[in-house]
């Protein structure tokens, strides 16, 4: 019987062989239905011959087939003259490759990432980092608020009063996220991502923060010898207050971001003594810096899905 198998070279040959073994009027059918009157002698030697023909029909089996698949290769052929088909790859956002390229530089600079929710309230958004009633941010003509009285986040400074209260200084981080303000136009959209580092600790001072704010533009823009212009402005939670503009191709000077030491009443309202610590805040929209690394002169085009943008642009 071995043998048999053995000689086979059919599916079909080896059905019947083993329905003419195993089937219902089967030789090993029969002796298996007999074993009942064999001494455990005979029972143990005729369950071995039993489980070594099985195996041997399953292996052969297995042969067969692979040698049926090895045969229908051989009989394909495979024209490498054909040229392939185009590929059609999709690639990472150029907002999202832009946050991950700005996340990196400053994580190397020891600052840690931070995230907070985009229905923010009042203390968070504006009371805790020194906005007075009064201030036009405040107005419903700039911030998107909701009936119970939460607002759509107006900033991610938001995030940096939420580490303050649920770390101990020294503390230095970046908050990330989106924005919500009431504002459309070639520069300025409604939702906009902005990125916000805090570094709070002893005998921290303004050279400190102009010095992580140029290296942070340097490595981003590759530019080694990166102008920069710096001048006095007024933001609530910050005292003094800057604003940063680069010089940029063409000798024009832009906009980049603003920041300052972070105000008293700011520490004070996250529980940190400003007698003690002090330290600084900047923030800026990631989209503005990826608009003038791609070379765009509207925001929009960022939010337009439009394919062969991204095709020119090389994403």
């Amino acid at each position: 019987m071995h043998e048999q198998i053995k000689n086979i070279n059919t599916l079909e040959e080896l059905q019947a062989l083993y329905t003419a073994t195993y089937g219902k009027n089967g030789t090993m059918t029969a002796r298996l239905r007999d074993m009942k009157n064999l001494d455990n002698d005979a029972r143990a030697a005729l369950n071995t011959e039993n489980a070594t023909l099985r195996e041997l029909f399953k292996t052969r089996q297995a042969e067969i087939e692979n040698a049926v698949l090895m045969a229908g290769l051989q009989k394909q052929k495979l024209d490498m003259s054909l040229n392939p088909e185009p590929e059609n790859r999709g690639t990472l956002h150029p907002l999202t490759q832009s946050l991950s390229e700005i996340s990196a530089i400053l994580e190397s600079f020891g600052y840690t990432m931070h995230t907070g929710p985009e229905i923010e309230d009042d203390w968070h958004n504006f009371t805790a980092l020194n906005t007075p009633l009064h201030h036009p941010a405040r107005d419903m003509q700039d911030s998107f608020f909701l009936e119970n009285g939460n607002v759509l986040r107006t900033q991610t400074s938001a995030i940096q009063i939420r580490a303050m209260e649920s770390e101990s200084v020294p503390i230095k981080m970046f908050g990330i996220g989106s924005t919500y303000r009431k504002e459309m136009d070639a520069t300025h959209s409604p939702m906009f991502h902005q990125i916000e580092g805090l570094y709070i600790d002893k005998n921290i001072t303004m050279s400190d923060l102009i010095a992580d704010v140029r290296a942070f533009l340097s490595r981003y823009f590759g530019i080694d010898n990166i102008e920069l212009r710096i001048r006095p402005s007024y933001f609530p939670f910050t005292d003094p207050s800057i604003e940063i503009d680069l010089k940029w191709q063409g000798g024009k000077w832009l906009e980049i971001m603003g920041a300052g030491m972070v105000h008293p009443n700011v520490l004070r309202n996250c529980g940190v003594n400003p007698d003690e610590y002090q330290g600084f805040a900047f923030g800026f929209g990631w989209d503005r810096l990826a608009m003038l690394k791609y070379g765009l002169n509207d925001i929009r085009q960022f939010y337009d899905s439009d394919v062969r943008w991204l095709n020119k642009a090389g994403f």
